[in-house]
This record gives structure tokens, C-alpha cells and sequence, in this order.
């Protein structure tokens, strides 16, 4: 189904068939002028997965540009330029399971040591982004689903902004936002 042809009001539809189409054909992404919703500033972040199996995830942490470009030029790098992946080939695009998550805006955390950062984490909620001087790194409130303990969560989030998972600093700065899911 093309987005033109929904509701605004079926947002997960439109998201999910912006970021389908973004995948199998190339070009810039034009907004449906019926759905003026696109054109708003937004952040997301979409997930492939082949046969069950993580396959790209890419995503943007601020709204720097409209939200149906956004989601568009997400799915084409999770699909094509995830460095962790080669890119999806023909055989592989009709099989993609795709997730869109649509991010709130940040909410500092505002904790001043782990012991307070761990007590203020929701699981199965949160999105946690994390910043160090010039390293950062986020998970999706999802990856809650595979690390539900608060701590192994923040130490897996440090590890992949290449830090220790034991470490802390009066400067490190987490933010956690939630997400809109559709798939």
C-alpha cells in the first residue's frame, strides 16, 4: 500500500510502507500532501530483520528534518550502509520484517552516580541515550527485551559507546525518551 492511499490517522501503515518503499526504490521521498503530519521535524529509527535475525537498525536521536524523510532515509542505511551488515540484496528485500520507532523528545535523567541513574531507568520503557566527551550510544526501550536488568543494561550502553561497563564519570550525561512502535 502506498502512503497516499491512508488515513492520516493509520500512522504505523504510512511508516511502515514509507520505509518499504524506501527500500526497494530509489529516489528522494516526497510526502503525500494529504498527510501533512510528514513534513513535521522528527526523529526514528528503523529495524530489519531477516528470518527473525537483526539485519540493519539505523536511526536518527534528534528531529533534524521531516519525520516521513527521516524514517526514508533510515531504512534505506539500515538496509544499505549498517556497517555491521552487507547490504540487503534483491533476494532478501521481500523477506524483511521492518520495525519503525517514532522517538519522544530526551529527558535528561539528571543522575548524579550510577546508584541514582540505575533508580531512575524504567525498563521495558526507556530509551537511554549516553554521552562522554566525544563518545555516545543509545539502545531502543526494545533492547530491554534481551537486557532486563537495569545494570546490565547501563553497562552494555557504556560498552557500545566503546567505555567499560564499570565505568562513571560526573560528566557522563544520560537522556531517555520513549518510542512510538509500529511493525
Amino acid at each position: 500500500m502506498r502512503p497516499s492511499q491512508v488515513r492520516e490517522s493509520d500512522r504505523g501503515t504510512v511508516l511502515l510502507a514509507i520505509a518499504r518503499e524506501a527500500i526497494h526504490v530509489p529516489g528522494p521521498f516526497v510526502a503525500p500532501a494529504a498527510l501533512p503530519w510528514l513534513l513535521a521535524p522528527g526523529a526514528s529509527f528503523v529495524t530489519l530483520k531477516l528470518d527473525g535475525e537483526l539485519r540493519g537498525c539505523i536511526g536518527s536521536i534528534e528531529p533534524r528534518r521531516a519525520l516521513g524523510e527521516d524514517v526514508a532515509e533510515n531504512a534505506r542505511a539500515a538496509a544499505y550502509r549498517d556497517p555491521r551488515f552487507p547490504p540487503v540484496d534483491e533476494a532478501q528485500r521481500p523477506r524483511l520484517g521492518i520495525e519503525v520507532s517514532v522517538l519522544s523528545a530526551r529527558e535528561p535523567l539528571g543522575a548524579l552516580n550510577e546508584s541514582e541513574a540505575l533508580d531512575l531507568l524504567r525498563p521495558g520503557i526507556d530509551g537511554v541515550y549516553l554521552q562522554f566527551g566525544g563518545a555516545s550510544s543509545t539502545f531502543l526501550p526494545q533492547v530491554w527485551e534481551s537486557l532486563p536488568d537495569p545494570a546490565t543494561f547501563l553497562a552494555e550502553l557504556k560498552r557500545k559507546a566503546g567505555l567499560p561497563g564499570t565505568f562513571w564519570h560526573p560528566e557522563l550525561r544520560l537522556s531517555r525518551y520513549t518510542v512510538e512502535k509500529f511493525a
